[in-house]
């Protein structure tokens, strides 16, 4: 039987995705990108899952550093989200648009984001276009509770 692709692509994109902004940091290089393909995977101890395009320019200091932020931005950050959502060449100049300062570990968390969290890298599962990168959360900041900007609020698709 073969694979309906249009129902896999509506079936698909239903499924439900906050938007984040990952930063990732090496040296003094910093760079970042909207991911929304994130969720919780454990209580004890605290992990998340995301998924990360292979050729992006992120996916290689992830592998290399084995740690990454996530920023939860606030459900009127659609702009913000935008700037860090578009292709770019080569690494840096996404968090020139935005406040931040660096976490425990060295990474970037967005001071008018909701907060953030740092992560360490303890796994990875690489199948297809993204690799899966399993984090415990090592650091957590809260700025300001408030609703989560999520990818359905935006009218962009990713997924499918």
């Amino acid at each position: 039987m073969a694979l309906d692709l249009e129902a896999k692509k509506v079936l698909l994109r239903k499924i439900p995705h906050g938007l984040f902004i990952c930063g990732v940091r090496e040296g003094e290089d910093i760079n970042g990108f909207t991911a929304s393909w994130v969720t919780q995977g454990s209580f004890d101890p605290p992990l998340v899952v995301m998924a990360v395009r292979a050729d992006g320019s992120s996916h290689g200091i992830i592998e290399r550093t084995k740690l990454f932020s996530l920023n939860v931005l606030k459900s009127d950050q659609k702009d913000l989200a935008a700037v860090f959502f578009k292709p770019q060449k080569g690494l840096g100049g996404r968090f020139e648009s935005t406040s931040y300062k660096y976490g425990e570990l060295g990474l970037p968390l967005i001071v008018d984001a909701i907060g953030g969290v740092e992560c360490e890298v303890i796994g990875q599962v690489k199948n297809g276009d993204h690799t899966v990168f399993v984090a415990e959360v090592k650091s957590a900041l809260l700025n300001e509770d408030g609703e989560a900007l999520e990818l359905s609020n935006t009218g962009w698709n990713y997924g499918g």
